[in-house]
């Protein structure tokens, strides 16, 4: 995000993988499209992503729940100045799986003047199943201010 788009409320940040954190960019998470409503996107899995025994780290799955509800949750409340945070993750393990590409779709269930509660649903492309699922609770809260002191 530049500082230009933070000065702006209601501006769009870049959310490609190119702008990413190297955290983010780690997981593999590619986002397709985001609205107030919904996310959607890929992750491709392979060896950057695995444990000492060759599966996907959990912590893979529960960054993606985090990155796809943040910024679904944040794209719904951006236009009042406003961006969402997570304060609570709960992400369930479904079944291991060790490469290929998953399928991401984030849904809000619940978006309130000052919390939000998103489920994120990662399933194996090829398959078909789910791989994981997360309950991610945000809260809305003033986007940062900008200029000096940051």
């Amino acid at each position: 995000m530049t500082d230009h788009q933070q000065e702006v409320p209601g501006a769009i940040p870049d959310v490609s993988l190119a702008a990413a954190s190297r955290f983010v960019t780690g997981s593999g998470f590619v986002m397709e499209e985001v609205t107030a409503t919904s996310v959607t996107g890929h992750a491709e899995f392979g060896p950057d992503q695995h444990t000492p025994w060759g599966v996907v780290h959990g912590g893979v799955y529960t960054t993606i729940v985090e990155s796809a509800g943040s910024v679904g949750a944040s794209r719904a409340v951006l236009e009042r100045g406003q961006f969402a945070v997570g304060v609570h993750n709960a992400t369930d393990f479904l079944r291991p799986a060790s490469s290929g590409r998953a399928l991401v779709r984030a849904t809000a269930l619940h978006q309130g003047r000052t919390q939000q509660l998103w489920e994120v649903v990662i399933t194996a492309a090829e398959s078909g199943k789910d791989l994981a699922r997360g309950q991610l609770r945000l809260q809305n809260v003033p986007l940062p201010a900008t200029g000096e002191g940051r």
